[in-house]
């Protein structure tokens, strides 16, 4: 079966690792610090914060821009489930803004729109998930000109999109947020096996971000009560969480991240290779606007259902019996049993809706081999032509 994604774990990886973990720390060592500094120079930030999953440094970064019960979160109901559930968890509400039918991101008109409304009732959200699905980055000017008329705050969610850039941006440079999240699971651009990093260029930010992922403590002087006590001396001074990344997985972190500038390159060689093998097929294939460069974490085609004979699902399982091991990316968040329950509905956000219809997520890493894409492209086009 050809993985729609995979790690690429390198001798150096392994020997990365292996010396990490035969060494004095591992955990809260050298390497973990080492690694946020890689990211935050890389995007031109301030501060990175490492955690042991982007879903334990979204709830971080909300819980450091102050959400809590009474405030709403707004986000895509296009995305993995984490980018909805970190509002959830700090006891706060969720909504939704519709995508838009081309990026598949969240639409700026909806997002106006919907914006408009909540100032005339005085329920204006507290903070604002833009997620750049597949890799392809958000319009985050526009999201930022909006972001200052109405005084909410941003957390990119950039799971899928490091090493790209949103007009020129390096995104994670915070130019138009106030915090950015990256995930590093096995299937993303770049691994440590589980783990994540929230960007900031917030000095306050980053303080929380750094007392919210490890139990709420610091030993810092400029944080303590009594800072005469000793050097054994802690404070917990919030309730916090055991959030952080271990010296293993930031050891994995660095040693990938000297090659990340070359996976995303091959990723668009590949994504450029389909679009030209797919060109007449009764599909459409991924926006990469010119404009941006994309992270290509994912290539997602949306079928043109009305031009085939067969349904979504029977070119999905076809494509699998072929041994081609596609995936969809995603369900819509308002359709799950969990959001049913709180009052979402199917026909909310009916371009979300269409777009999950027709979606298919193909193989797309940088290990493909191209005899591997060929293979892709030919079982596609049988089926879709048969």
């Amino acid at each position: 079966m050809i993985p729609y994604g995979r790690q690429v774990i390198e001798q150096r990886d392994i020997d990365a690792v292996v010396s990490a973990l035969t060494s004095d720390f591992l955990t809260q060592g050298p390497r973990v610090p080492k690694f946020e500094e890689q990211i935050a120079s890389y995007c031109g930030a301030g501060y990175a914060l490492a955690f042991n999953s982007a879903t334990s440094a979204l709830h971080g970064a909300c819980l450091a821009l102050g959400v809590g019960p009474g405030d709403t979160v707004w986000t895509s109901p296009i995305t993995f489930v984490a980018s909805a559930n970190c509002a959830l968890y700090c006891g706060a509400n969720v909504e939704f803004v519709e995508i838009d039918s081309v990026t598949y991101n969240m639409s700026v008109e909806a997002l106006e729109a919907k914006l408009a409304v909540a100032a005339s009732q005085g329920a204006l959200p507290k903070v604002i998930i833009p997620v750049h699905f597949s890799g392809e980055p958000c319009d985050m000017q526009a999201i930022g000109a909006l972001r200052e008329k109405y005084g909410f705050k941003v957390i990119e969610d950039a799971s899928h999109a490091i090493g790209g850039k949103a007009g020129g941006q390096v995104i994670g440079s915070g130019c138009y947020s106030d915090v950015t999240i990256f995930s590093f699971h096995p299937v993303k651009i770049i691994t440590t096996a589980e783990g994540g990093v929230a960007v900031t260029n917030d000095p306050a930010v980053a303080r929380k971000l750094n007392l919210f992922r490890s139990h709420g403590i610091s030993r810092d002087l400029n944080d303590l009560e009594k800072p005469d006590e000793g050097p054994w001396y802690y404070e917990q001074s919030v309730l916090g969480f055991n959030y952080r990344m271990t010296e293993l997985q930031a050891a994995l972190g660095i040693s990938q991240f000297d090659r990340l500038d070359e996976y995303v390159a091959r990723r668009h060689e590949i994504a450029d290779f389909y679009d030209q093998a797919f060109a007449g097929l009764p599909l459409r294939t991924p926006l990469r606007d010119a404009k941006n460069y994309s992270g290509s974490h994912l290539y997602v085609i949306t079928l043109e259902l009305e031009k085939i004979t067969k349904s979504r699902r029977q070119v999905f399982d076809e494509l699998r019996g072929r041994g081609i091991g596609v995936n969809v990316h995603y369900i819509p968040v308002h359709l799950q049993p969990y959001y049913r329950k709180l009052g979402f509905e199917a026909g909310q956000f009916p371009v979300s809706e269409d777009y999950y219809s027709r979606a298919i997520s193909l193989p797309l890493h940088p290990s493909l081999s191209n005899e591997d894409q060929r293979a892709v492209v030919q079982a596609l086009s049988d089926i879709l032509t048969q």
